[in-house]
């Protein structure tokens, strides 16, 4: 057992020493950061979804944010959209479930915000509606996925795609980049800057 134990963490090693040596993903991360940090500089936030354990990254993330990263500094706004049942389910039931993360954008999303959508496949529908729910407000769309960028790739204005087809390796990246994202946001609108 201490040997498939091993595999898998060698399988996960793997999948981010392809996303470490793949210079064009990585400008891909550096565009999505200094546009979060551009952001942050202005008076908007980032909204982010996903489901299952891409709503957890979700979360993950905007807590990351709301409350602190790697140090004590002012609450930064970032909103998930997984989080309220209330909504999830109402929208759910009278318009159903491919819409309960646009018809949230829709009330929710200003002009000039980011909407972080995160999907293993690509292809999730709720994202992909949201994904245009939010070009119909002028926000900014991400998709954080894996495999081949599914549908969500094509649809959005920036895409970080996961050099993988496992869904477990894909959702260990997603939050490794979440991470990154985070500690950029903080260091340069709060410290000194990451560099360059």
């Amino acid at each position: 057992m201490k040997e498939y134990i091993k595999n898998q963490i060698k399988k996960s090693y793997e999948t981010k020493q392809a996303i470490y040596e793949n210079d064009a993903l990585l400008d891909v991360i550096e565009r999505v950061a200094r546009a979060c940090v551009e952001l942050y500089r202005g008076s908007n936030k980032t909204i982010l979804a996903g489901n299952g354990g891409s709503a957890a990254d979700a979360q993950h993330i905007a807590a990351e944010l709301v409350g602190r990263y790697g140090f004590d500094r002012p609450s930064i706004p970032s909103l998930a959209l997984t989080t309220d049942t209330s909504n999830l389910t109402a929208i759910g039931n009278d318009y159903g479930y491919d819409k309960v993360f646009s018809r949230q954008l829709e009330g929710m999303g200003q002009k000039g915000d980011i909407f972080i959508g995160i999907s293993t496949s690509g292809n999730s529908l709720n994202i992909i509606n949201a994904f245009k729910s939010a070009k119909e407000k002028g926000i900014t769309t991400v998709a954080l996925v894996g495999r081949d960028g599914g549908e969500m790739a094509k649809l959005a204005d920036m895409a970080i795609i996961v050099p993988s087809n496992s869904t477990p390796r894909i959702q260990e990246s997603h939050i490794l980049i979440g991470h990154i994202l985070c500690d950029i946001i903080e260091k340069e609108i709060f410290a000194q800057g990451v560099g360059e």
